[in-house]
């Protein structure tokens, strides 16, 4: 019998972007509707769909031998295992998601030492209590379902520790961060024992590499051009590239073949400054990876 890698997907909010992300690395996933195991075109991968609260704690019961969840569940849940590699969603966000400390606009609190003997609502209890015995503040950290900042304005807490990306939705409720306590990204994680299984270990970093080198062809895309040889080097010159733009003669010498790799955000102000320098032929177009 062949090896099986247990793989565990997020459900949820990293759901969409995750199937996305690994459709550009090479692999199909298919969710079927109220199904937990969705099929993917690899006879070598078994996947589950897992709420990302509780990813960690699977893979570290060895239920599943990798899987990918925020840095902050797996600090929550204090879960023993192998980090693999951060992976930056750019289609869900540009920046890392922070876990803040907000109270109520005009409120006495004004920073953390204030909330001695108060209230605090969170999703994140375990990781807030540590935050606050960190600092030798004694508070009661309560559970919240969810619609965390209204329990603010409904006095059901004196303060919140929630997660925000730009803090736009906090301002919104009538409330401040007073303090940041961590910023989280996906992480690809594996179980200890998965990672000391060579031929597991040896697939993990094959999932790893590829994802990567897809999040890292994001916003980037393929230049090709015909450029007659005597204006090559002016159109080198002014040709971003990962290391340098390939050179290849065609058929007819006077003119040669010139490809790149450039920022998607660049193409618009270089175009025109190609067909300036003399260049023709010009062909744009996506990328899945770079590795």
């Amino acid at each position: 019998m062949s090896e099986i890698l247990k793989l565990g997907i997020p459900k949820g909010s990293l759901e969409k972007a995750t199937l996305e992300l690994f459709s550009k690395s090479g692999w199909k996933i298919d969710v079927h509707h109220r199904s937990y195991f969705p099929d993917v075109d690899d006879p070598t991968l078994k996947c589950s769909l897992c709420r990302a609260q509780e990813m960690s704690r699977y893979v570290e019961q060895g239920v599943l031998d990798a899987g990918i969840t925020g840095k902050d569940w797996i600090l929550e849940n204090d879960s023993d295992v192998v980090v693999i590699t951060d992976l930056v969603y750019s289609k869900v966000s540009k920046r890392p998601t922070r876990w803040v400390l907000a109270v109520p606009a005009g409120s006495p609190y004004k920073r953390p030492e204030d909330l001695e003997g108060k209230k605090i609502a969170t999703e994140l209890v375990n990781f807030t209590k540590r935050y606050f015995e960190s600092k030798g503040i004694n508070v009661d950290v309560e559970f919240s379902w969810g619609a965390t900042e209204a329990k603010v304005a409904s006095g059901l807490a004196d303060a919140i520790v929630e997660v925000t990306e730009t803090g736009t939705t906090i301002k919104a409720h009538g409330l401040v961060i007073i303090e940041e306590l961590m910023q989280s990204n996906p992480q690809l994680i594996a179980n200890k024992e998965a990672w000391n299984n060579p031929w597991k270990k040896q697939k993990i970093e094959q999932i790893a590499l590829l994802l990567k080198g897809a999040l890292r062809a994001y916003r980037m895309v393929g230049l090709k051009m015909n450029v007659p040889r005597d204006n090559i080097n002016r159109i080198v010159e002014i040709l971003p590239s990962l290391n340098a733009p390939t050179v290849s003669p065609l058929y007819d010498e006077k003119w040669c073949s010139v490809e790149t790799v450039i920022n998607e955000a660049e193409v618009r102000e270089l175009i025109p400054k190609l067909i300036a320098a003399g260049a023709q032929g010009i062909i744009e177009y996506d990328l899945n990876k770079v590795i």
